[in-house]
């Protein structure tokens, strides 16, 4: 969610502001925004330390979308498919 409402505040024109406005307004009808949880909280610390035990950084914000997927079981599609096939387990498709 937030990297979603993230780009709506970066618009560079008030046309592109009213475009993402009207693009989350219609995500966040169609998909469900799930919590963030203890346990993936206890899951996203266990796999960060991973990460960077192995040399990697994971970035915060892709880390925790990921772990909820993965908790939850979703799959992620994305155009950053860097950052999410770090985290082992996920399943990540490139839109």
């Amino acid at each position: 969610m937030i990297e979603l409402c993230h780009g709506l505040w970066r618009a560079d024109t008030p046309q592109r502001a009213e475009r993402r406005q009207v693009y989350l307004q219609e995500t966040f009808f169609a998909v469900r925004v799930e919590p963030f949880t203890r346990e993936m909280g206890e899951l996203a610390a266990r796999l960060d330390a991973e990460a960077r035990t192995a040399g990697v950084t994971i970035p915060f914000a892709d880390l925790q979308i990921g772990v909820t997927a993965l908790h939850l079981g979703y799959e992620i599609v994305t155009r950053n498919l860097r950052h999410f096939q770090m985290i082992n387990g996920l399943m990540v498709r490139h839109l």
